[in-house]
């Protein structure tokens, strides 16, 4: 388990001390990364407000308008209990942390020790919950374990690969989870092998020498499965490409979007799954709608589809918050743990008393072709295990 930055048991004090009351409103703090290179995950937090601002044109909740209130974390774990402390000192009911367990972990402890719920824009690690956490942690996203499955199952039945090569940006949970999430499913499926194994760092400015160990393997993998996220990853996919390999490329959705593509030019034969399609149109007019909706206030389309996961979040707290007739942390929790496949913008979600993270769900297969993203389909991921999404 990753170690969660040191900070003082006196900012975990300070953040526990009580927030200022207003009857007359329900607060959502946002202790996100408003710059870094966390900031464009972050941008989850535009269409929560979008969200929020839906139910306030509906009178509301609990008949109190929603009031916005954010602290910038910096993309800096360290500021993360600064970034909370200064949400919850302001009112807030709720504290939205970053779409990343390592960013956003240190912002949700001190939310949980101030009494609060956190919920993760959209971190893949299930630790954003009650293993790592505690019970009153949730993050709305599928487990990063379930975008390595899904592009195992996606690769072996669409694409009929049956030998791969593994190559793990080991920086961040997140890619750890998403390549053992591959490897646990690419292990059922019949007649599959992985013929290689290697890791780099994200900061790594060259992978020559992992480069040159895949170009000795025999057999040759059908397909990489690279769990990475930029700007090491757009790296990282140059230098395969500049050393001549072709080999198809399986990726996560750290990946997503198109705003690193200029730095690997008329990138092919690379696949990823996201939420939907952020340049749009997306098959899904639910999808669609939030993307025309997000370019008109805007100016631009998403610059990835982790944005989607902020206008769930909002939906499936606050109806918590409606059937516990209450924003009490305790009583809102149990509501959470209770929803089995609520409809939400971006498919049907669940949590229980296990799981504060999504181990199954619906992906779009994003195939980038002369560097130009388009959609291949929707595809199920399979169910993961809670043993597997847990294991160490």
């Amino acid at each position: 388990m990753t170690r969660l930055p040191m900070f003082s048991l006196l900012s975990i004090a300070l953040a526990a001390q009580p927030a200022l009351a207003d009857d007359s409103s329900i607060t959502i703090g946002f202790a996100i990364a408003k710059s870094g290179w966390m900031q464009p995950y972050d941008y989850a937090s535009r269409t929560a407000e979008m969200a929020i601002e839906d139910l306030n044109n509906k009178g509301g909740l609990l008949g109190k308008q929603l009031r916005i209130v954010s602290s910038d974390t910096k993309t800096d774990p360290a500021e993360g209990v600064r970034a909370a402390t200064d949400v919850i000192d302001q009112g807030a009911d709720l504290v939205v942390v970053s779409c990343d367990y390592d960013q956003g972990a240190p912002a949700a402890l001190a939310a949980v020790s101030a009494g609060k719920l956190a919920f993760s824009l959209c971190a893949g690690d299930p630790k954003m919950g009650i293993e790592g956490v505690g019970r009153q942690a949730f993050t709305t996203s599928h487990a990063a374990q379930t975008q390595g499955a899904v592009m195992a199952d996606w690769g072996f039945a669409k694409k009929g690969f049956r030998n791969a090569y593994v190559l793990l940006d080991d920086s961040i949970e997140f890619t750890t989870s998403a390549c053992q999430g591959f490897e646990y499913r690419w292990g059922q499926l019949e007649a599959t092998s992985i013929v290689g194994r290697d890791s780099f760092k994200n900061s790594d400015a060259s992978i020559s020498s992992q480069i040159t160990r895949l170009k000795s393997l025999n057999p040759a993998p059908d397909a990489i499965m690279l769990c990475t996220y930029p700007p090491g990853g757009a790296s990282a996919v140059r230098q395969l490409r500049a050393a001549g390999i072709e080999t198809p490329v399986l990726m996560t959705m750290g990946m997503d979007g198109s705003y690193w593509l200029p730095a690997v030019p008329n990138l092919s034969n690379a696949f990823l799954p996201a939420i939907g399609l952020a340049s749009g149109p997306d098959p899904d007019k639910k999808i669609n709608d939030l993307i025309e909706r997000y370019k008109k206030a805007y100016g631009e389309p998403p610059a990835t589809a982790f944005v989607f996961y902020g206008y769930a979040l909002v939906e499936l707290w606050a109806r918590a918050v409606e059937r516990a007739q209450t924003t009490e942390t305790e009583a809102v929790f149990a509501e959470l743990e209770k929803m089995r496949d609520e409809d939400t913008a971006i498919g049907p979600m669940s949590f229980s008393d296990q799981l504060h993270i999504q181990n199954k769900g619906r992906y779009l297969i994003i195939g980038i072709e002369k560097g130009k993203s388009e959609p291949l389909g929707y595809w199920n991921s399979p169910e993961i295990p809670k043993d597997v999404i847990f294991k160490q």
